[in-house]
């Protein structure tokens, strides 16, 4: 695990962290509990408590960028009535694995930030969601739960008063949704459903229901800690505050870096050790494979926040950065978005369940050479009549990653076309 640093911030998950100091005693060591502790013996007021995260300008760091303070204020005031707060551990999108380096090293962190919540939302019962496919890091959460319980912090008898259950979901990409984690959760088969209602007036068990990714609940403590405003200075304009990034594919040091929001691309990459065996850049996959592929001459003059991603036709997403240099095959890259969406799909939805069938087919024919540069254009209609016409983001993010490999990167892909009906005439290509 690599973490950036400059001369104007400090990692701020991933500070003091060696890889063996995750346990209570490390984290306590670093400052653990501190802000819990306070906030308990103070009984601070839970509105101080939103008000301090408005001010620190925290977005939700699963992808959807909702500010956070904004959603915990939709949920029903007062103890009266039975609400919760789920965790949503469910990170199973190609190129992001943030999350599961905060449950590996620092699962303190995102436990004080869940006790912290819950406090401030008057829940009394809280649950995390792992995905099914990380079990290492599901037991760590475990074993650290267990670690906060013996240490007087979690359960109905603790100081907090707030349970805390940590279950083991079953691997769908789907359940990273927030209905479909939901209904998960209550042993039924993990589809996203129609909203409103939202989860905050109707979610687990068709109770209030709060859901926040990972990385947002474990950096509530530090937030607390430094002041929102401080925190919120560590960004760039509505941009505030840190994200962790997970940067891969062709570059020398793959990993997570904790960076200001808005750091610029080049510097991002340098980081990561700049580009593997010295080829160019090609292209980036900004944020996670649910955001559109930008070209390398876009990415270098881009910075890494909301608004400039969006601003480029893209998104910062979950904040997994996919770098591709020039020897990678581009249909390659888009047969291999457009079948991890199509085998990821829960079918529910007509246009998602068609759609990604019809581009799945298409992308193969054309990548095998088999096909027409008109297929192209099938490809591109097909797309077009998916997003906006699903319960879900699954479709819709599929359908704008393979339309923005359309419209930055048409004449390579007709090129390579030309190519495999000319030389390789149905010969799948392995270069």
């Amino acid at each position: 695990m690599t973490c950036l640093h400059d001369r104007h911030v400090r990692p701020v998950l991933f500070a003091g962290l060696d890889g063996d100091n995750w346990h209570l005693s490390g984290y306590a060591a670093r400052g653990g509990y501190a802000v819990l502790r306070d906030i308990l013996h103070q009984k601070r007021a839970s509105a101080d408590i939103v008000a301090e995260i408005a001010a620190s300008g925290l977005r939700g760091r699963g992808g959807a960028a909702f500010p956070t303070a904004v959603k915990w204020g939709l949920l029903p005031a007062g103890e009266s009535t039975q609400k919760y707060l789920v965790c949503n551990a469910d990170e199973g999108e190609p190129g992001t694995f943030k999350d599961k380096d905060i449950l590996r090293h620092n699962p303190h962190a995102l436990i004080e930030g869940i006790l912290i919540a819950a406090y401030t939302l008057g829940v009394r019962t809280a649950y995390v969601y792992v995905h099914g496919e990380i079990w290492e890091q599901y037991l760590r959460l475990k074993l650290a739960v267990q670690e906060a319980r013996g240490a007087g912090w979690v359960g109905s008898e603790s100081v907090s008063l707030i349970e805390i259950h940590v279950l083991h979901g079953f691997g769908a990409y789907v359940c990273g949704e927030e209905t479909a984690l939901l209904a998960s959760m209550e042993g039924k088969r993990g589809l996203p459903r129609f909203k409103p209602p939202y989860p905050v007036t109707r979610g687990l068990y068709s109770r209030p229901t709060i859901v926040n990714n990972v990385e947002t609940l474990a950096l509530i403590p530090f937030i607390l800690a430094m002041g929102g405003e401080a925190y919120a200075s560590l960004g760039r304009g509505r941009s505030k505050g840190t994200k962790i990034f997970s940067v891969s594919g062709d570059v020398n040091n793959p990993g997570n870096y904790e960076a200001p929001l808005g750091v610029p691309f080049p510097e991002l990459l340098e980081q990561a050790g700049g580009m593997r065996d010295g080829n160019a850049l090609k292209a980036v996959i900004p944020g996670g494979f649910s955001s559109p592929i930008l070209p390398a001459k876009t990415m270098m003059q881009l910075d890494m926040d909301y608004d400039a991603l969006a601003g480029a036709g893209s998104a910062l997403g979950s904040g997994g950065v996919i770098v591709l240099d020039e020897t990678r095959c581009l249909f390659r890259a888009m047969q291999n978005l457009v079948g991890f969406f199509y085998e990821e799909s829960c079918g529910q939805c007509t246009p998602c369940r068609q759609g990604l069938g019809w581009m799945y087919r298409i992308v193969n024919r054309l990548e095998a050479g088999d096909g027409a540069p008109e297929d192209m254009d099938a490809l591109a209609v097909v797309a077009s009549n998916i997003p906006g016409m699903t319960l879900c983001a699954l479709g819709e993010s599929a359908a704008l990653a393979v339309s923005a490999f359309l419209v930055h990167f048409r004449a390579e892909l007709l090129s390579y076309l030309a190519l495999k009906r000319t030389v390789f005439p149905g010969e799948v290509a392995h270069a």
